[in-house]
């Protein structure tokens, strides 16, 4: 028998000396970047209840999380996703004020991944929460925390890919197909298979004004006047129409702060996290394949908790970033 006392399990691992040290450095640059933008910090359990990360929730699949039972029987899991934590604290702590909430974090998350490619199954997180504030501005204000706090940190080559759930959500209902084919649609966009997408959608007659739509989906844009073409297409699908509308406000906001070298548009942008109501970005960088950061707007999630209120937060994977700086300097 295998003796397993020296031995790690798949998916997790030791950080120790310098390796940590420059890990613990990492994360003290963020927390001070988050604290320069008004972010106080926050702390929640380790674990949870599972309902906190249900399906209705929309956060990650059940059967890729850690779960086990207190001694009343009740269904606990590891947190394989922060944001969910921090909306059931601020339905707790901040029910009775309409002000907006700015909250940050650090913490390990677990996924109980199938097929781990690469990935960790224990990963720590960082990032900030915007509670109750729908804007636009606030949108254009996490953002900017982002590409600061990566710039901060010493990273000098990524980029932040920014879609709207909208954009792909809207086309797929306008096209009136039966759920089965609407699932096909969606994994060939989410796979960048768009040829594909264009094949399934003239094979199930769809009309060709929004065929052509659809092209948006396989574009990496850098500025609104790259897809003020679309716009006349789109005004038969209002939320499209409103959505692009909306990207062009926030590309303003974004040139206004300075930091649009570092901000892409990939309209057929798609979450595995279905909580996400408004935009949604990644961030990548040089050499790692594996997003640095993840985010976007959530303004139904809170009602889980109790709390209708508006957010938008994103987190940033320090496994993924120590990875990027250490490739950068190479």
């Amino acid at each position: 028998m295998k003796n397993l006392t020296l031995h790690t399990p798949e998916g997790v691992r030791d950080i120790y000396n310098s390796e940590y040290e420059k890990r613990l450095d990492v994360l003290y640059g963020l927390r001070k970047c988050f604290k320069g933008f008004g972010y106080s910090p926050i702390s929640t359990p380790t674990f949870e209840y599972f309902d906190t990360f249900s399906k209705e929730v929309g956060s990650v699949e059940s059967n890729e999380m850690f779960k086990f039972f207190d001694r009343e029987g009740e269904t606990l899991v590891l947190r394989p996703d922060i944001t969910p934590s921090i909306g059931r604290a601020a339905a707790m702590y901040f029910s009775d004020t309409d002000e907006p909430v700015k909250l940050c974090y650090e913490g390990n998350v677990f996924i109980n991944y199938h097929s781990l490619q690469g990935r960790l199954k224990e990963s720590t997180q960082a990032g900030c929460e915007f509670i109750g504030d729908s804007t636009v501005e606030a949108d254009a204000e996490i953002l900017t925390i982002v590409v600061n706090a990566l710039k901060n940190s010493g990273l000098k080559v990524f980029e932040i890919g920014v879609g709207h759930r909208d954009i792909v959500r809207g086309l797929i209902d306008a096209t009136n197909l039966s759920e089965d084919i609407k699932i096909r649609l969606v994994k060939l966009i989410s796979n960048k298979n768009f040829y594909g997408a264009k094949d399934l959608l003239e094979a199930n007659n769809v009309n060709q004004n929004l065929i052509d739509l659809f092209e948006i989906t396989g574009k990496i844009m850098n500025s609104p006047k790259e897809w003020e073409p679309y716009l006349l297409k789109a005004k038969k699908y209002k939320k499209v129409h409103d959505a692009l509308e909306y990207l062009m406000k926030l590309y303003s906001l974004l040139e206004e702060n300075k930091v649009l070298d570092y901000i892409s548009f990939e309209l057929g942008m798609i979450s595995e996290y279905r909580y996400y109501t408004g935009i949604i970005f990644t961030g990548y960088s040089y050499g790692v394949g594996e997003p640095l950061v993840k985010g976007g707007r959530y303004d139904s999630l809170l009602s889980h908790f109790g709390k209708d209120s508006p957010a938008i937060g994103f987190a940033i994977t320090i496994d993924q970033l120590m990875l990027a700086l250490e490739r950068n300097n190479e």
